[in-house]
């Protein structure tokens, strides 16, 4: 965590721009400002508050609708007069009932891990579908043994794939398998978030050169 005295304010005028981020999805939610006493509340209660300039007062996002802002985490740029903060939000942000302030992106020009973490989050919906009208349904309806074996399918066919030196119908295979172990995590009552915790746990010390490990 940072110290807030390292907070140029007289360079920014006392209201430091904020970003704030999805601390699962990646997708920027929002931005807003923050003077002084804005941080400082933030830091407290962990709970993002902005400086309203419109309405000239401090304004925790959230106090009347209720879809607040938990900090995860947050950090200063290089030259400390803006903020990013990864929070998880409860609700939309967007006060058009959108996750995000930024909801006009189209589909394909969203990032990769966003528009993947979206597509988990609808998969794990339809855990719970009619298995006549969801494929996926069907698939939690026929039990864990089943899901297991269909990624063990999947993946079989992906290493053939890869046998042939076909990339096309690798890629093919690994997003079925990919799809299917989605299924079979979440019939597990797990996400891929905590596939990625324990990737963290192993590569934890070396950054971004997991050639550093023994795997």
């Amino acid at each position: 965590m940072f110290n807030i005295t390292q907070i140029n304010w007289q360079k920014i005028n006392n209201l430091l721009p904020v970003i704030v981020q999805h601390a699962t999805t990646c997708e920027v939610l929002m931005l807003g400002y923050m003077n002084q006493e804005a941080l400082e509340k933030t830091l407290a209660e962990k709970k993002v508050t902005f400086f309203s300039r419109t309405k000239n007062r401090l304004w925790t996002k959230g106090e009347t609708s209720g879809n607040f802002l938990h900090v995860v985490d947050m950090s200063l740029d290089c030259d400390q007069d803006a903020l990013l903060i990864l929070a998880d939000p409860v609700g939309p942000t967007c006060h058009t009932g959108e996750e995000s302030c930024f909801h006009r992106f189209e589909a394909q020009s969203e990032a990769d891990w966003t528009w993947f973490t979206k597509l988990e989050r609808a998969l794990a919906k339809r855990k719970f579908a009619d298995p006549d009208s969801s494929y996926t349904a069907k698939l939690h309806a026929k039990g864990t043994k089943k899901i297991a074996q269909k990624v063990g399918e999947e993946g079989v066919e992906t290493a053939l794939a890869a046998v042939t030196q076909d990339k096309q119908e690798v890629i093919s295979e690994a997003a079925d398998l990919t799809y299917h172990l989605t299924v079979l995590l979440h019939n597990m009552n797990l996400e891929w978030r905590d596939v990625l915790a324990k990737l963290k746990e192993r590569h934890q010390g070396i950054g971004l050169h997991p050639e550093g490990s023994n795997k």
